[in-house]
This record gives structure tokens, C-alpha cells and sequence, in this order.
């Protein structure tokens, strides 16, 4: 593409159809924008619309459009993927570095973000090696005395450095952060002070003030992203500067800088809170020289936390203040700090009782705005909020002082619950609070798998359970005094492990009576807590609670569960939906009476989500319960497969024919995993959709081609025959897709387990004419890229052969492609390579055909092959009694199908559609050892005196004990 007039205008438009909502013209601009964007100058046709286009709209789009460009295509994986290529042309990457940060700079904010967005990833890619003046580029920028670049700067840095954070340390990142320090930190901390001196000349000019704070705030991050790893020996020698300023800075009030707004957090909140994050970095790494500054920090951060009110904007300032403290109550020696009981007593009265209060804001959140109030609290995700960080204050001061600080709470415990019981529809919030003390008391270590894990022995969990949990519970109307009921249920979720089991059994009945419930958050958290219950492990390693307990609620809770998808707001609850999943499970056959109604409301469900996909999670607990039924269901009556199949093809072909993407995987797995059921015959209704699954165009996809390739192996492992007969036509299209698979690093095992079954199960003259052709694909891939993948594959493939069609017919075809080619791959590739074969099957597949080489080849007795009988026998013998060769050279670091760039759906496997293994050898060989010794003795009686003589001569003594040990398990000798 020319970076003329008439590409722009092309591109102009093409951008305004992106934006269009009607999916008939946003569509096919979003495809054209895909098809273009391998050519060369694309990204500098955006870059340069953003920079000279009259339409703010324009200048927004292409920048957003660039840095997802930049996003997809920047990272260069061809060298490990190589039908990858890399779409960006050097020149254009050399153009885009050389612009980027000018363009940037003189962008205005809502665009400069977005370059700098973009910034970021080519530096995550590309600095400091490739891109060696980026940062003196952006130091230079701070003498411009213009803060709208300075914050430009700032915010690139920011970006390219916050990854320091939560980088592994490693020798190339300390140099690289060393690199940075040099260039960076003096220049940093001089823009520190000169920004304090301007704030204070400024102290009266609201504008002024906005723009200065918002550098501080961001040399406040970049500060943090610095001293993470380490201390550095700069920061260490300007501490005086940093911390007196940052303490002066939590002191300040600036009447110009308070919002009106109770939301939003003002410059001034933000400031403050990332000042508290960089204190309590300084307190838990580097105590010893933090020691001189940190009693006056506790003060004023203290001082911060009584002063400061209970609106939502203060959230993220206190609960990082708070998050300060319990850093700093933890470390031994602050201990002192907090030991007396007026403190403790000071700090559980007016920071942590205060902050575990239900809100009105979090009221609001529970009502309306369920979703987000879920994932804070049940997911954890509620980092920022003040009970989160209340909860951890509690946790800290336990460590040291659990005896004095559960006396103290059990007292306000006690008040609040009699203030509750006095008025409970007026103090309801009271008994809320007191339930969240008493969690945070007794929870001193958490997983999500398994609730708590270690409780405080001072807290009696059960029979505060019993006498103030249940009795909400089991309150007849479920739509009472909703929080308390949330609350309880969570209890009962959280100390899962600790109410013993009789408790727990009286709960189910209670949760599947909630499932009822109206609010979005009770419903969601009974689901949540029965799926969590019914995964919980007892003795010997099956689940706590067994099916048979389960046996008089089956009805209830699936009814229960199926009838809170259509509660307001629920349709696509994932919650509710893995529970489903999680019953099914459970329950097994018990369910069977109740699967034709479930199937049919799973079906309407799925054609009613297929519509507009939104909830990944919610979609795939979705189709683990198709599985789950199918598989329940065939279990006890095979015949059953047929009726799924009515129930679900319809949806299944408009899934297909609609190209709804991130469906498609999983409707392979079902299909798969229906297929399998068969025990004849394909029916007609597969064998129409086969030369389908043969279209390029689904090959593209990555997230396609495991569940395709398993549909493929499912074809030819119950319809091979069929094929052969009645779609012989499309053998070469079959043949293709292996070709396609074979040639790429990343999916070259998938084209081998297509291969594999193409052998195992295809009547051998329907692809005789094909087998030259694959073995010489095979080599060249073996020649233009070997990797220890592709060769473990490449020996059970080339075993597997034999095992079909015969010692001999391998030896054939390989010296049919070249003369002395059986020796060279015995020689260079089985002999050394056949210890890195891994897992039982694929180790089977190969003694067995080893064994029938070296048994049942005459070549390999009496020409120049004979030479390499006894090391092939010395590497099969390897096999058997070595440990596995797992190394991998260093050239090959394996990327993995999820780190292939782009927005392709990834593929999720469905744990209930999984395959069994399959042995190709099964019962023909039990036991390989004993196989090999009597396919010996079967040799050495049709050419005695042979056998004993080869290995005489040249086996060593390890390997010969081992066989003799073979010989006498089978009970035979050699003659």
C-alpha cells in the first residue's frame, strides 16, 4: 500500500464503517482492515492519519486501531512458529520507532495514551536491544518545561516499567533495570522536586495544580516500579529527598484539589494512595533502611485513616493506608509499635470496626450492580476494598497479638449481634459486621480450592455457626434480610472445612432452597457454595458427600438450579451454570430420569447464547453438562446416543453454518464425543458434515485444530471403511490437512495423531498410493527443522508402520525413497533418539515395533544392515530399562498454542469430553519384554546359532543380564 492520498481516503472510510453498529457494514470493514494489515506501509497510513486527519473521530479510531495492530503483530514468533509470518516489514518497523514518540507527544491526551499504549508493547519487544535511544528520546523531553509532554513521558515510562513489578529476576532484567536507573533516576527525582517547588508557586491556581499532580502521581508509580526488584544504591542515596517530600505530600490539604464527587477519586486521594503502596513497599523489603522515616510515616498515615471519611472515592487511599499498616504490624520488629493494648484497642476501634461496615454504597452495589459486587468479594478481587484490607489489618495483629485482639472483637462481636437482635430490620447491618469479624478472626490462610485452611483456635466456628448462621437459613421467606443471607452462605462456603459434616448436610436442603431466591447475589452464592461443597474430597479420595446422601434433593436442586437461569439477571449466570455442571457429576446416574427435560432447556439455552456469545466461563460449564449427560446417559444405554444427536444437531448446524467462532471448537468436542459412542457404523448425518471438515479455512484457526483433529480420528476410527468406499475423493483432502499440520512447529504432533489413525484404521489399499509421498513430507521436515517433538512423534509413527504393515514394508519404502535409507534412519534417528519417547502407550508402540524389526526383517540378518542389529537390540533394551531422555536443546523453547499472537479463540479442552487412551497394540502385546524374548527364540529357532553368536560378540554385560532375565520370564532360551 502507498502512503498516497486516495489509500487514506480508502482507510478513512473503511474506519467510519468499523464504528458503524450495524453489523452488516462494521463486518466486512473489520475484514477488509484484516487483509490489509500485512501490507506494507498499513501501520504508517494509520500514523499518519492520526496525526493529519481533520475528524477527532478518525484520529481516535486509527490510534486504537494501531495499537491492537501493534498488539497482534508486533512480537515476532516465526522464528519458533513458521506459519506465523511476520506481518510488520522491517522498513515499517524502523518508520514506527522512528515517529512514535514526537507523534505521541504532540497527540492530545485521549490519543497520546494510546500511542503510548503502543509504545509499551514495541518496548517490551524491542528495548533496550533494538530500540537503544528510546529512552534518552524521553529523558530529553523533561527539559521541554511543557507538562503535557513531561506527562506524555511519564506515562510511557510508566507503562514500559511496571512490568519490574512482577518480572522473575533474572540477569537480562537486572541489566536492563540497571540500564534504565542510569539513564532515568537522576533526571526523575530532579522533575520530583522541581514539580514540588512549582506546586508550592502554584499553590493558588486550580489548572495548574490539576496538571502538576498528575506528574506526581505518575513519578510516584514509576518510583514504586523502580525500587521493586531492589534497592538502588540511587534511591538508597537520595532517600532524604524522596521520603521527606512523599511524607510532606501525605500531610498536604489542598482545598483547590477536593472533588465534590463522592465516586470518583480525586488527584489528591490517588497521590496519597500510591504514596502508602510506596511506604509499604519500603517497610516489608527494605526495613533496615526505611527504619529512620517509618515512625513518622505510621503517624501520618494513622492520622490519615481517622480523618478521613466513609465515602467510595476515599476507598482505594484507605484501604492501601490500611494495607500500610498491616505490612508494617507483621514485620518482627515494629512489633513494639502496636503493643500496648490502648493501641490495639485504638486501632480495632477507629480503623477496623469503621471499615467493615456495609455501606450504602455497598448496598447499592449489591442490589444493582450484583455482578461487580460478586466478583469483588467471592473472587477476591476486592484488593482495593476497605473490608478486604480491614480483614488483612486483623490477620496482621494476629500474628503477634491474636490473644488480646480476638478479646477485643469478641466484645464488639457480642454488642453487635444484641444491637441485631433488638431491631433486626433495622440493625441488620449490625449482625453483617459482626459475621465479617468473625470471619476475618478465625481465617488465618485461604485457598479458592479449599476455603480456609487454617483457623484461629480461639474462635469457635461451629456453634457460632449453629446459633446465629442456620437460624437465618431456615427462615421461611428467602427474600428476607437478603446481605444476612449472602453472608451465611458465604460462611458456610468459607469455613467449609472446619463445620463438620453432619452441619454440612443440613445445609444443602437450605442452599437449594436459596437458589429460589430473588436477589442476583443470594442465588449466585448458594449455587457457588453447593458446587464448592459437592467437590469437597473425604477419606480414600472420594467426595465428601456421596450421591446416595444426595439421593431425596435430586429433583429439588436441579429443578432449583434450571429455574434460577431464568431469574432476572441470571441467564448466563456462570455460577449457577457450574453448578449444573458440578450436580451432574456428583450425582451420575441419579440424573438419568431427569435428562430428557435438561437436555431440551441446555439445547434452548445454547441456540439462545450461540446468538451473541459473552460469557466464556458460563459457555463452557454449558457444554461440560452436554457432556456430562451424554456421557451418564450412554453409559447405562448406549442406544441413547441417537437421541442426543436429534436434540442437538439443529443448534449444532446453525453453530457451524453462523461461523459462530467460539462455539466451534467445543461442538467438534461433543461431536466427538458422540461419535465415539457409536459402536458401527458412521451414520449418514456425520459422514455429510465430513467433506466439510476438510475446509482450509477451519484449518486457520489454532483453536480448531485439536478438537477437529480428534473429530478426524473419531471418522477413522468407526468409519474408515465408509470412507474408503464412499468418499475415496476426499482421502487427498485428508492427506492435506496432515500435510498443513506436519508443516508447523506448533501443531506437528496433531498432524501425527491424524496420520497415526489414518494408518491404524484405513484399509491399506486405499492409501497405498499415498504412503511414498508422506514418508518423503515426513523427511523434509525432518531436514528443514528436527525438533526433539517431531521426533518422538516421527518413531511412533514410523513403529506404529510397522506394527500395520510389517518389518519388511518399512525397510521397502524407506530404501524405495533413497538406497541405504532404512540403515541412515536406524542409524541417525532410532538407534539415539528412541530413549526420549515418553508416556506407556507410545513406548509400547515402539518396543513392539523394534522388535518386529529386529525379528522379522531378513534384511537385517544378512546384508549391511546386520551391523546395526545388536545396537538396535542394546537401545531397545534402553527403552525398557533407562530412565527417559527428557532434555531439550536449547535452540527449542516450545511456544504453546495460547501464546500465538493474534485474538483467535483459544482452545478449551472439555475435561468431560476427554478420550480415553487408545492403544493401537492392545491385547495383541501384553508385555513387550516377554514379546521380545520369544519373537528372539521364534528367530534363533529359524536360523540357529546366530542369535547367542551377535550377541556375544557385542552387547555389553548390562544389557545381555536384562535380556536373560527376559528370556527366563518367558520361559524360552535361544538356540
Amino acid at each position: 500500500m502507498e502512503l498516497s492520498d486516495a489509500n487514506l481516503q480508502t482507510l478513512t472510510e473503511y474506519l467510519k464503517k468499523t464504528l458503524d453498529p450495524d453489523p452488516a457494514i462494521r463486518r466486512p470493514a473489520e475484514k477488509f482492515l484484516e487483509s490489509v494489515e500485512g501490507s506494507q506501509n498499513y501501520p504508517l497510513l494509520l500514523l499518519t492519519l492520526l496525526e493529519k486527519s481533520q475528524e477527532n473521530v478518525i484520529k481516535v479510531c486509527a490510534s486504537v486501531t494501531f495499537k491492537n495492530y501493534i498488539k497482534r503483530n508486533w512480537r515476532i514468533v516465526g522464528i519458533l512458529v513458521e506459519d506465523e509470518p511476520n506481518k510488520i516489514c522491517e522498513s515499517d518497523r524502523i518508520a514506527i520507532k522512528a515517529n512514535i514518540v514526537p507523534l505521541m507527544l504532540s497527540s492530545p491526551e485521549q490519543i497520546q495514551k494510546q500511542l503510548s499504549d503502543a509504545i509499551s508493547i514495541i518496548g517490551r519487544e524491542d528495548f533496550p536491544q533494538k530500540w537503544p535511544d528510546l529512552l534518552t528520546e524521553m529523558v530529553n523531553r523533561f527539559q521541554s518545561g511543557d507538562f503535557h509532554v513531561i506527562n506524555g513521558v511519564l506515562r510511557t515510562a510508566h507503562s514500559l516499567f511496571k512490568r519490574y513489578r512482577h518480572e522473575f529476576k533474572s540477569n537480562e532484567l537486572w541489566t536492563e533495570i540497571k540500564l534504565v536507573l542510569d539513564a532515568f533516576a537522576l533526571p526523575l527525582t530532579n522533575l520530583f522536586k522541581a514539580t514540588i517547588e512549582l506546586c508550592s508557586t502554584h499553590a493558588n491556581d486550580a489548572s495548574a495544580l490539576k496538571v502538576l499532580f498528575s506528574s506526581l502521581i505518575l513519578i510516584a508509580k514509576l518510583f514504586y516500579s523502580l525500587n521493586f526488584q531492589d534497592l538502588p544504591e540511587f534511591f538508597e542515596d537520595n532517600m532524604e529527598t524522596w521520603m521527606t517530600n512523599f511524607h510532606s505530600l501525605l500531610t498536604l490539604d489542598n482545598k483547590l484539589l477536593q472533588t465534590d464527587d463522592e465516586e470518583e477519586a480525586g488527584l489528591l486521594e490517588l497521590l496519597k494512595s500510591q504514596i502508602c503502596d510506596n511506604a509499604a513497599l519500603y517497610a516489608q523489603k527494605y526495613d533496615e533502611e526505611f527504619q529512620p522515616y517509618l515512625p513518622r510515616f505510621v503517624t501520618a498515615i494513622w492520622n490519615l485513616l481517622v480523618t478521613t471519611g466513609q465515602e467510595v472515592k476515599y476507598d482505594l487511599l484507605v484501604s492501601n493506608a490500611i494495607q500500610f499498616l498491616a505490612s508494617v504490624c507483621e514485620r518482627p520488629h515494629y512489633k513494639h509499635l502496636f503493643e500496648d493494648q490502648n493501641t490495639l484497642t485504638s486501632i480495632c476501634e477507629k480503623v477496623i470496626v469503621p471499615n467493615m461496615e456495609f455501606r450504602a454504597a455497598d448496598e447499592e452495589a449489591f442490589e444493582d450492580n450484583s455482578e461487580e459486587y460478586i466478583r469483588r468479594d467471592l473472587e477476591g478481587s476486592d484488593i482495593d476494598t476497605r473490608r478486604r484490607a480491614a480483614c488483612d489489618l486483623v490477620r496482621g495483629l494476629c500474628k503477634f497479638f491474636e490473644g488480646p485482639v480476638t478479646g477485643i472483637f469478641s466484645g464488639y462481636v457480642n454488642s453487635m449481634l444484641q444491637e441485631y437482635a433488638k431491631n433486626p430490620s433495622v440493625n441488620w447491618k449490625h449482625k453483617d459486621a459482626a459475621i465479617y469479624l468473625v470471619t476475618s478472626l478465625a481465617s488465618k490462610a485461604q485457598t479458592q480450592k479449599h476455603g480456609i485452611t487454617q483457623a484461629n483456635e480461639l474462635v469457635n466456628l461451629t456453634e457460632f455457626f449453629v446459633n446465629h448462621i442456620q437460624p437465618d437459613l431456615k427462615s421461611a421467606n428467602v427474600n428476607e434480610f437478603p446481605v444476612l443471607k449472602a453472608d451465611g452462605i458465604k460462611y458456610i462456603m468459607i469455613f467449609r472445612n472446619q463445620v463438620p459434616k453432619e452441619q454440612l448436610l443440613v445445609s444443602i436442603p437450605l442452599l437449594i432452597n436459596h437458589l429460589q431466591a430473588e436477589s442476583i447475589v443470594v442465588h449466585t452464592y448458594a449455587a457457588h457454595a453447593l458446587e464448592r461443597l459437592f467437590t469437597m474430597r473425604g477419606t480414600n479420595n472420594t467426595t465428601l458427600i456421596t450421591a446416595a446422601e444426595m439421593a431425596p434433593f435430586v429433583e429439588v436442586l436441579l429443578t432449583n438450579l434450571f429455574k434460577a437461569l431464568t431469574l432476572p439477571g441470571s441467564s448466563e449466570n456462570e455460577y449457577i451454570m457450574k453448578a449444573i455442571m458440578r450436580s451432574f457429576s456428583l450425582l451420575q446416574e441419579s440424573i438419568i430420569p431427569y435428562i430428557p427435560s435438561v437436555i431440551t432447556q441446555l439445547t434452548q439455552k445454547l441456540l439462545a447464547v450461540s446468538k451473541n456469545p459473552s460469557k466464556p466461563h458460563f459457555n463452557h460449564y454449558m457444554f461440560e453438562s452436554i457432556c456430562l449427560s451424554i456421557r451418564i446417559t450412554c453409559k447405562a444405554n448406549p442406544d441413547a446416543v441417537g437421541s442426543f444427536e436429534e436434540a442437538l444437531f439443529m443448534v449444532f448446524t446453525e453453530i457451524l453454518q453462523n461461523d459462530v467462532q467460539e462455539f466451534i471448537p467445543y461442538v467438534f468436542q461433543v461431536m466427538s464425543l458422540l461419535l465415539e459412542m457409536h459402536k458401527n457404523e458412521i451414520p449418514t448425518s456425520y459422514m455429510a458434515l465430513f467433506p466439510h471438515l476438510l475446509q482450509p479455512v477451519l484449518w486457520e484457526r489454532t483453536g480448531n485444530i485439536p478438537p477437529l483433529v480428534r473429530l478426524l480420528q473419531a471418522y477413522l476410527e468407526r468409519g474408515a471403511n465408509t470412507i474408503a468406499s464412499a468418499a475415496a475423493d476426499k482421502i487427498p483432502g485428508l492427506l492435506g490437512v496432515f500435510q498443513k499440520l506436519i508443516a508447523s512447529k506448533a501443531n506437528d504432533h496433531q498432524g501425527f495423531y491424524l496420520l497415526n489413525s489414518i494408518i491404524e484404521h484405513m484399509p491399506p489399499e486405499s492409501v497405498a498410493q499415498y504412503r511414498k509421498q508422506i514418508f518423503i513430507l515426513l523427511f523434509q521436515r525432518l531436514q528443514n527443522s528436527k525438533t526433539t517433538k517431531f521426533i518422538k512423534s516421527f518413531l511412533v509413527f514410523i513403529n506404529l508402520y510397522c506394527i500395520k504393515y510389517g518389518a519388511l514394508a518399512l525397510q521397502e519404502i524407506f530404501d524405495s525413497i533413497q538406497p541405504k535409507m532404512f540403515g541412515m534412519v536406524l542409524e541417525k534417528i532410532i538407534i539415539p533418539e528412541i530413549q526420549k519417547v515418553s508416556g506407556q502407550v507410545e513406548k509400547k508402540i515402539c518396543a513392539v515395533g523394534i522388535t518386529k524389526i529386529l525379528t522379522e526383517c531378513p534384511p537385517m540378518m544378512d546384508t549391511e544392515y546386520t551391523k546395526l542389529w545388536t545396537p538396535l537390540l542394546q537401545a531397545l533394551i534402553g527403552l525398557f530399562e533407562l530412565p527417559e531422555d527428557d532434555t531439550i536443546p536449547d535452540e527449542e523453547h516450545f511456544i504453546d498454542i495460547e501464546d500465538t499472537p493474534g485474538y483467535q479463540t483459544a482452545f478449551s479442552q472439555l475435561a468431560f469430553a476427554g478420550k480415553k487412551e487408545h492403544d493401537p497394540v492392545g491385547q495383541m502385546v501384553n508385555n513387550p519384554r516377554i514379546h521380545l524374548a520369544q519373537s528372539l527364540h521364534k528367530l534363533s529357532t529359524a536360523c540357529p546359532g546366530r542369535v547367542p553368536s551377535m550377541l556375544s560378540t557385542s552387547l555389553n554385560a548390562e544389557a545381555l543380564q536384562y535380556l536373560q532375565g527376559y528370556l527366563q520370564a518367558a520361559s524360552v532360551t535361544l538356540l
